[in-house]
């Protein structure tokens, strides 16, 4: 079962990251990935020579050859000076493949979150994908990072254990073994005991490190999760302010940290578990090698230099069968990122999924030529299933002005429905094509940059020009804010709500739509100016239709009719 949960796994991690080396760039990709591949060739190529130099070195100094000796100092600076080029290359070559992976996974998934309301959507999926902006900003970068870093040192142990073992079966050479009745000759006797040292020392020291992956995940989680509440205490921060909520926002943030602390601990627990074991695996990998070389040498069946040469070639022998061990934390912090970002996209193919099929028991936009909103048998649901509102039938013709009056959370679902952002219910709602619909929220987005393109989201400050801009401000009220337009700041913080309201009109009357959802767009306005707000649309946009969602009762009085929605 765990294996299968293991395979099944590196499949979807594959199948969402390795386009990758398919993608629009593909030769450079692959020009990279072969030059780091070459590059970790010669990198095991100098720890090769660099063994056969040692070698030659204590031979030298164990003949006391003054010529051998400059010969080797000769020798080591040309090794220094090709081991350092080729280190720099090397890292350079793989941060930059790391870098480009990390862009293109996370350009795919904001493709895909960010698409036509999925960022919404998704939040209505059942699954563990949470804080989707810590897995794309954070877990992504471990997930790509990581996995060049591993796929790179498992090829280099790899390559260490089939340039060492060659040499050190060569260095081993024969050994009897007595048993008394009989002699068995032993070829590769270091061989063996490497293998069989690495092998027992992978298998317990996987088997400790076991619950550091679960650990792991949770530590990921919680992290987030007081992230998460940090940041929306500050983008909420005035509201709390007003109405003192510190007092509840305090207590929430230490049981936040507090959960912090204890995956910490349970993490910590984890680690101790393994840094006992390796504490005492790295000064045990120091001196086994030499004592098991020392007999030879001590018998004269080897040189001093053979014998450092044994040693260091079992050391390189052990390290890569050990890679296991050696990379256990990294192993699991990264699979634990991996299931995070795995979480996200398969939330959001699940979502595309439900979208695509033919489902009777979801609300279906269509286009039409025609210029009317038109609803067909609407069924609105909530998600767990109780219907706001059945069989409902009407159409809006261009140029209508419409109020949605009773229930404001029936109505707030039927604009999200005419968005495509509540597909639960049944029905169908046609929508004309080539007219798109302008919603107007209670606030507005004003994402932080410049003013003018604040004000002007989502099309570009250069679609219009500085006279409509400052005459659009003066209509709606905000006419101190034009020596701003090019300053840059967070406009939702800088700006009073009744400001951020007006510019909402400002945008509509810059955008020229001609079909208007308005949800209580300008409800901080006193009375006399949300009447006035309302008076400039009509006056300077008569042929949009408009369908208002709002509490005040000067306004409901200036529609042509209502919808009730009970």
């Amino acid at each position: 079962m765990a294996l299968q949960t293991t395979s099944r796994f590196f499949i979807q991690f594959i199948r969402l990251a390795g386009p990758f080396w398919n993608s629009e760039h593909k030769a450079t990709i692959r020009g990279l990935t072969l030059s780091l591949l070459v590059l970790t060739v010669l990198q095991i190529a100098v720890s090769v020579y660099i063994t056969v130099w040692s070698a030659d070195l204590f031979d030298a100094l164990d003949q006391r050859s003054m010529s051998r000796l400059f010969t080797q100092i000769g020798l080591i600076v040309l090794i220094f000076i090709a081991n350092i080029a080729i280190t720099v290359a090397h890292l350079m070559v793989k941060r930059r493949i790391q870098l480009d992976w990390r862009g293109w996974l996370t350009d795919k998934l904001i493709c895909q979150w960010m698409n036509d309301g999925r960022h919404y959507l998704v939040t209505h999926i059942p699954g563990k994908h949470d804080n989707p902006d810590g897995r794309i900003a954070e877990d992504v970068r471990i997930a790509t990072e990581y996995a060049i870093d591993l796929i790179h040192s498992l090829f280099y142990s790899s390559l260490l254990l089939v340039s060492f073992t060659q040499i050190l079966w060569d260095l081993s050479g024969t050994v009897i073994l007595d048993l008394g009745v009989v002699q068995i000759p032993v070829l590769g006797h270091l061989v063996w005991i490497a293998m069989i040292y690495a092998a027992s020392a992978s298998m317990l020291g996987w088997w400790i490190g076991r619950p550091l992956t679960k650990a792991t995940d949770d530590r990921q989680t919680v992290e987030a999760n007081f992230r998460f509440a940090l940041v929306k205490a500050r983008e909420n921060s005035l509201a709390i302010a007003l109405i003192h909520g510190e007092r509840h926002e305090n207590p929430h943030f230490h049981r936040l940290f507090g959960d912090i602390v204890d995956a910490w601990n349970q993490q910590t627990k984890a680690w101790e578990q393994i840094m006992l074991f390796s504490s005492g695996y790295s000064v045990l990998s120091m001196a086994f090698p030499i004592l098991v070389s020392a007999p030879r040498y001590i018998l004269g069946s080897i040189s001093l230099g053979a014998l450092m040469q044994s040693a260091q070639s079992f050391q390189h022998l052990v390290s890569a069968l050990s890679w296991p061990v050696d990379n256990m934390g990294k192993v699991a912090e990264w699979r634990a990122s991996v299931e995070r970002v795995l979480g996200l996209a398969g939330a959001l193919e699940q979502l595309e999924k439900e979208i695509a099929k033919p489902d009777p028991h979801r609300i279906h936009l269509v286009k039409k030529d025609q210029s009317v909103l038109r609803f067909k048998n609407l069924c609105l649901s909530r998600l767990d299933g109780i219907v706001c509102i059945e069989a409902f039938n009407d159409e809006i013709k261009a140029g209508d002005r419409v109020l949605i009056a009773g229930n404001a959370f029936t109505g707030n679902k039927l604009f999200k429905a005419i968005a495509g952002l509540w597909p639960w219910g049944e029905g169908v709602i046609e929508l004309p094509d080539e007219e798109p619909m302008f919603f107007m929220p209670p606030r507005p987005f004003l994402p932080t940059g410049k003013l003018r393109s604040a004000i002007c989201y989502p099309s570009s400050s250069n679609d219009f020009g500085q006279d409509d801009l400052e005459y659009a401000l003066s209509l709606a009220g905000v006419s101190e804010l034009i020596p701003q337009l090019d300053d840059v700041g967070d406009w939702e913080k800088n700006l009073e709500r009744e400001q951020q309201q007006r510019l909402g009109l400002v945008r509509v009357l810059l955008q020229k739509p001609k079909w208007i959802m308005m949800q209580e767009a300008f409800d901080s306005l006193d009375p006399e100016g949300e009447v006035d707000m309302i008076k400039i649309i009509n006056r300077k946009l008569p042929d949009s239709a408009m369908l208002t969602i709002t509490k005040q009762p000067t306004i409901q009085a200036m529609h042509k009719r209502r919808i009730v929605l009970s």
